[in-house]
């Protein structure tokens, strides 16, 4: 069995590789994003590419074999259902279940998750709007424009929101901006790092470059 360090690895280079299509991962990317010294990150890499998990280029970066994509793909499974879960059954609330999440994902059975899969009617996003692979490691993640790449004027919705903080989740909630929102993006002020947003029902709202970058959309059925 994986080791939970193993894990961890795995669900990140598949997160990154998201971002990079076909090429390699870079190497200080997989230690931002688990907030590791690279060092660590190129010792673990090639225990991982020893045991046929990952391809390994020296100064070029790393992406996984089918083998490793498959485990990481069912990591992530676990994690996202286990998210949704937390809040659907729990109540707990969706800015904290990140970090729960990230605990529980390594300790829970096959059987457990195939039982929440069930309770939860076969979901195919968690609370963030994150796709969640099914049981064949099998899901698409296709790119998304974000409210500073939409259309303009473009009736659209809430898809994903990829800062999954909790400070960040909060004031999306605050906001009213959770997946599913429906709205429109009626302008951008580079100059005054500013986008106007009129959500559904009429209600205006202005929202900072960074934060709007962070929220994916998709064009509204």
């Amino acid at each position: 069995m994986p080791t939970s360090t193993v894990e961890d690895y795995l669900k990140h280079i598949l997160l990154e590789q998201q971002h990079v299509s076909e090429a390699l991962v870079p190497m200080g990317q997989i230690a931002g994003a688990l907030k590791v010294a690279p060092g660590t990150v190129t010792a673990m890499v090639k225990t991982l590419a020893d045991s046929g998990l990952v391809t390994y280029e020296p100064y070029s970066g790393v992406r996984l074999t089918p083998s490793g994509r498959q485990l990481a793909a069912h990591v992530l499974r676990r994690h996202r259902l286990i998210e949704l879960f937390l809040v659907q059954v729990m109540g707990m609330d969706w800015s904290e279940v990140h970090s729960e999440a990230e605990e529980l994902e390594h300790a829970v059975s096959e059987r457990l998750i195939q039982r929440m899969d069930e309770m939860l009617g076969f979901p195919s996003a968690d609370p963030h709007g994150d796709p969640i692979p099914d049981v064949h490691g099998v899901f698409e993640a296709p790119p998304l424009p974000s409210l500073l790449t939409c259309d303009l004027g473009a009736p659209l919705k809430v898809a994903r929101v990829a800062d999954q903080s909790r400070e960040f989740l909060q004031l999306v909630e605050r906001r009213g901006l959770k997946p599913g929102c429906a709205l429109r993006v009626e302008s951008r002020d580079e100059a005054a790092d500013t986008v106007e947003l009129r959500l559904e029902g009429g209600e205006p709202l202005n929202l900072g470059y960074r934060a709007a970058g962070k929220i994916l959309v998709e064009g509204k059925s």
